[in-house]
């Protein structure tokens, strides 16, 4: 990882499925491609043309891995893709997804968004049974749950293999000749569901983790697979039933805050309108006189034009990001300070100088990325840094799919505000308050997780394992 992402959340994946389309690889990578912000460690696709399922997957980037001739060689009207960012397993290129199997079921394979947090115990069980592993992603899992039920049917292994899983799970699976995808009974991760007009009188159904693929490809948004929910689609279209009584709704709020693209509708609700709401609310509950809102980019755009809006102060891009930085890279000596933070950013110094800045992001997590963008405004010329933050403070860490250190590495898990403050070098810090955060997503009946914020889990398995390790760490 780059040094600018280094301090940063990271989603697992993204997901998309296609189902009745003969160009069904073909828009997999473009959904894909819309999706690769949420995963640039590898990508895959497998495709049915009816009697055999064939894959395509590497480390790297969708447009890289899916060159015109690699895309020309998966033709089916079935197509199931993943782009990846591990949260689980290595990172290497027997756990890059869609995983397949042939069983007495047929042909499967599967991709997954989330994480399973009883998957360690189903594995041991499922080896203890004779199972062979041939990756380390808990993805795998669930291969093996469906190979060795002893239900007649796919659909039917599938169910009762998802009545098996703890934890957040947004999957798609494709068999020869049908596309099922299936949530857990939270809802933790999104996954949309929509339609695509193919021009003959017929319609392609998709599915993906974020409405911003339909945009590429041209699908209507319909709604969302339900928490709880499996939807079993062939050209014949979707039947969508409920595997298991829905529970409690969990959906992430970081989504929200963070992963999702803000021109995407996640869990129903505009993510751009959330955003300027988390900026406007941070405007009002911690204001403070300055000359300039800037973000943090990507992630803080929104947010620091809501906070401008709401405050009155203009808005700056004065920091620019460099979106075009690989994963490898030769650095120069140590001569060069701070070299890793110019790689990704680089200050607009004359919107800077002199001026009261007040800069906004989207979290902080260990604290050394903040440092080192309030070090650079301040190098820049900036009189004065007053660090926004668009959520409460991180203290505690995710189970359920987002890539977070232990809590000892969580800088807002073991010191207070000033200490926070002094530490990246800032003149003042503030946080947006919970009931705020809650107010800018409408969460009026609690159907979100906010438990990177409180630490109080939606699952028993994570609360329990959870309190547990406290007690035996103090």
């Amino acid at each position: 990882m780059n040094s600018q992402s280094s301090d940063k959340f990271h989603d697992e994946c993204g997901v998309v499925a296609i189902c009745g389309h003969p160009e069904a690889a073909n828009l997999a990578y473009l959904g894909l491609h819309a999706l690769q912000h949420r995963g640039q460690e590898s990508a895959g696709i497998s495709v049915s043309d009816g009697r055999e399922i064939r894959t395509h997957k590497s480390m790297g980037h969708v447009v890289d891995i899916f060159t015109p001739e690699v895309v020309g060689s998966l033709p089916g009207e079935f197509a199931i893709g993943h782009t990846r960012y591990s949260t689980t397993g290595d990172t290497i290129l027997c756990n890059a997804q869609p995983l397949s199997v042939n069983c007495n079921k047929g042909s499967i394979a599967v991709a997954h968004n989330g994480n399973i947090t009883n998957a360690s115990e189903l594995r041991h069980e499922l080896e203890a049974e004779g199972s062979i592993f041939q990756a380390s992603s808990d993805t795998e899992v669930v291969l093996h749950l469906v190979a060795r039920s002893r239900e007649r049917t796919l659909a039917g292994a599938l169910r009762e293999a998802l009545l098996q899983l703890e934890g957040a799970f947004s999957l798609v699976f494709l068999a020869e000749d049908r596309v099922i995808v299936a949530r857990d009974p939270h809802g933790f991760r999104p996954l949309a569901f929509g339609y695509l007009d193919r021009g003959d009188g017929r319609r392609a159904w998709v599915f993906a983790s974020e409405t911003c693929a339909f945009d590429l490809i041209g699908a209507t948004y319909v709604n969302d697979v339900e928490p709880g929910e499996m939807v079993i689609t062939d050209r014949d279209g979707p039947v969508r039933e409920h595997y298991t009584p829905e529970r409690a709704r969990a959906h992430c709020v970081f989504e929200h805050v963070y992963f999702s693209r803000p021109d995407s509708i996640v869990f129903g609700r505009p993510v751009q309108e959330s955003r300027e709401n988390l900026g406007r609310l941070l405007a009002l509950s911690a204001p403070v006189d300055a000359d300039v809102v800037v973000p943090v980019p990507d992630s803080g755009v929104t947010a620091a034009i809501g906070y401008s809006a709401e405050s009155g102060i203009p808005f700056r891009q004065a920091l620019i990001r460099n979106h075009y930085v690989g994963r490898t890279f030769i650095e120069p000596s140590q001569a060069i300070r701070d070299f890793g933070g110019k790689l990704q950013l680089n200050p607009v110094r004359h919107l800077l100088e002199g001026r009261r800045v007040i800069l906004v992001d989207d979290s902080i997590v260990r604290g050394t990325t903040s440092r080192k963008i309030v070090r650079m405004v301040r190098g820049a010329g900036a009189t004065e840094v007053h660090l926004r933050i668009s959520c409460p403070p991180t203290i505690s860490p995710c189970f359920y799919g987002v890539d977070t250190p232990r809590q000892s590495e969580l800088i807002a898990a073991n010191h207070s505000l000033e200490e926070i403050r002094r530490f990246v070098e800032a003149d003042s810090i503030a946080y947006l308050p919970m009931e705020d955060l809650k107010k800018a997503v409408d969460d009026h009946d609690n159907r979100y997780c906010y438990a990177c914020y409180t630490g109080d889990y939606p699952t028993d398995l994570v609360q329990i394992e959870t309190l547990v390790s406290a007690k035996f760490s103090r």
